[in-house]
């Protein structure tokens, strides 16, 4: 099952996105998730369940983050 997300949220998923990049942010929630890449800065749509096999673990937050705002 996946864990709670929130919007603006860094996760790191099992296997790297192309550019190299493992470290994502959420900016989507709905029967999809949408995801940024923070090296490339690409956007992915995962369903939920695709999403929960891959995640490795959800980072927390940076000091300069906003996401709790």
């Amino acid at each position: 099952m996946l864990p709670e997300l929130r919007l603006g949220d860094r996760v790191r998923l099992r296997k790297p996105h192309a550019c190299g990049g493992y470290e994502w942010r959420v900016v989507r929630l709905g029967a999809d998730i949408g995801l940024e890449c923070l090296t490339c800065g690409r956007r992915i749509l995962l369903t939920r369940r695709k999403l929960a096999r891959r995640l490795k673990v959800i980072l927390p937050p940076e000091d300069g983050d906003l996401s709790d705002v």
